[in-house]
């Protein structure tokens, strides 16, 4: 099952509303597992690249299940370099995206971009939380 796209906009107003509160603005995409987009937004402020970082961060994490923090330490690895090479510039490697999932059910993954990489996971994280998974 996949985040419906009314769960994606509860996730993106509580993304806003955490980034307002940090005094940040951010670009959120909210992705289903295979990597495609339910919705994402730029909040007014935000520089115009930060909504395709926000989808690459995302995108990587919904592929793999796992936070893009994780993934930047791989960044090396051949399998990686495999991945980066069969997705060209889709990818992001950078914290600011986690996975959202219903135990070990994926339903997809948060990227944001905007803040430094710490604000930009605590956006995505508190985006996720407000789901009550």
């Amino acid at each position: 099952m996949a985040v419906s796209f009314d769960q994606a906009l509860t996730v993106l107003h509580a993304g806003r509303d955490k980034a307002k509160a940090l005094g940040i603005n951010v670009s959120i995409a909210v992705l289903d597992p295979r990597g495609d987009v339910v919705v994402e937004g730029r909040m007014d402020g935000a520089r115009w690249w930060t909504v395709q970082i926000a989808r690459g961060k995302a995108y990587g994490t919904a592929l793999l299940g796992m936070p893009s923090a994780q993934l930047a330490q791989m960044a090396a690895n051949p399998f990686f370099t495999t991945l980066l090479a069969q997705h060209p510039g889709q990818i992001i490697m950078g914290q600011g995206a986690l996975p959202a999932k219903r135990g070990d059910e994926m339903l997809g993954a948060v990227g944001v971009s905007g803040g430094t990489s710490e604000q930009d996971e605590e956006v995505a994280k508190a985006g996720i939380a407000a789901l009550k998974l």
